[in-house]
């Protein structure tokens, strides 16, 4: 091959993380050209509704993945996070490259950490995950919804509209921005998203050329962690907008994960743990495995009474 094409999204992330995998192409295979194909996916034009109620994640990878079928992009760059759970028929993962840092991110102008807010400070997050595990921990502050990309969210912090915001920090990482304070909010007691701080590089599952060339990206740690949180993703067929979190990690030769599935208001978190041996089929059965424990101890009830409400 002499030339790729990498079709991403036009916000600033996603223009970093394709820019860091066409700068890691071009070093490695010498002679290669590498070019962005810069899509506006719908979860890019609509702004001004929660991503609960217009379809969730895959919103922003709609568009993406066509134009991977069509033959128009060689291979996507996507946070992990927002990959669903079943891909289209014909695309597969060919790389999941070494995972950035992929825990949450408390950013304030004024306070130094969560527990120093005062009571009924207002703090902004698009994410049900972030708003669960925040009232659960702080019950008497106000959770007000925040979309936008990472500097408008940042901006309107800055400006005085809300008190502090939860971000991703690999996103604010990646981008150099920051806040006057930051604290990192990590697990076991406050859980990332399955797949934060993560990236997958999408292809045609019959582009052999492709599979060759993104091979040394591929990072088997991150694979096999990402694997285990999707698996348990997958078994409860969550989407975006339920409270649900996991995150894997390496010890040694065993791939430990933890969970949790709440209700939104943060009042009923369901909390687990699970070890395996670390390989791709026990990544697997273990996720599923630990879904099926937290829904046997009341996140089916939970799930049930969160799609309820959405479908009133």
């Amino acid at each position: 091959m002499k030339k790729v094409i990498i079709a991403t999204r036009g916000s600033q992330l996603a223009l970093w993380q394709a820019e860091h995998i066409r700068q890691r192409l071009m070093a490695y295979h010498a002679g290669l050209e590498v070019e962005l194909l810069v899509l506006k996916t719908k979860g890019d034009i609509i702004l001004d509704v929660p991503l609960a109620k217009v379809g969730g994640k895959g919103l922003f990878v709609k568009e993406i993945e066509d134009a991977l079928l069509s033959g128009t992009a060689d291979i996507a760059v996507h946070s992990m996070k927002d990959v669903p759970m079943v891909l289209p028929e014909g695309l597969t993962l060919g790389a999941v490259p070494e995972r950035e840092v992929c825990t949450d991110l408390f950013l304030s102008e004024r306070y130094d950490s969560l527990s120093a807010l005062p009571p009924g400070a207002k703090l902004g997050t698009s994410s049900l995950r972030r708003q669960a595990q925040v009232l659960s921990l702080r019950p008497d502050i106000e959770v007000a919804m925040l979309r936008g990309n990472v500097e408008t969210r940042l901006r309107k912090m800055k400006e005085g509209q809300y008190d502090a915001i939860i971000l991703a920090r690999a996103g604010v990482k990646r981008l150099g921005l920051g806040a006057t304070f930051q604290q990192d909010l990590t697990p076991p007691d406050f859980l990332p998203a399955v797949g934060q701080g993560a990236l997958g590089v999408e292809m045609r599952e019959d582009r052999q050329d492709v599979r060759e060339l993104l091979a040394f990206l591929e990072d088997t740690p991150t694979r096999l962690c990402v694997t285990a949180e999707r698996a348990f993703l997958r078994r409860l067929d969550g989407g975006c907008q339920v409270p649900i979190a996991a995150h894997a990690a390496l010890e040694g030769e065993e791939l430990v994960l933890n969970a949790l599935v709440a209700g939104v208001d943060g009042s009923n978190v369901i909390r687990g743990a699970k070890r395996a041996a670390a390989s791709p089929e026990e990544a697997e059965r273990m996720g599923a495995a630990l879904a099926e424990e937290l829904l046997g101890r009341g996140a089916e009830a939970v799930l049930a009474e969160l799609y309820a409400g959405e479908e009133g």
